[in-house]
């Protein structure tokens, strides 16, 4: 039974990933808590990757509050732009 449970670190990163989206299986997330038990590395990576994530759904809320898009002049310049780069 506990053959089944240990994991590698690459594998827990990736429940952990998972986890956050809700993509990862019941038994995947006993897998990982078990993980936690051993690895800490793996248990801090899991905390900052939530912090991080929590930020960038503020900051994505932030911008779409504020709704700061280009003006056409503004894109037609930034396509000029691209395309003299492309040549």
């Amino acid at each position: 039974m506990f053959k089944k449970l240990k994991i590698s670190c690459d594998e827990a990163t990736t429940i952990c990933d998972k986890s956050q989206y809700g993509e990862a299986t019941v038994f995947q997330k006993i897998q990982l808590n078990f993980h936690f038990l051993v690895c800490k590395i793996c248990s801090m990576y899991t905390k900052q990757n939530s912090e991080m994530s929590k930020v960038y759904k503020m900051k994505a809320k932030d911008c779409k509050e504020k709704r700061q898009c280009m003006s056409s002049v503004e894109k037609e310049a930034l396509k000029r732009q691209l395309q003299e780069l492309e040549a």
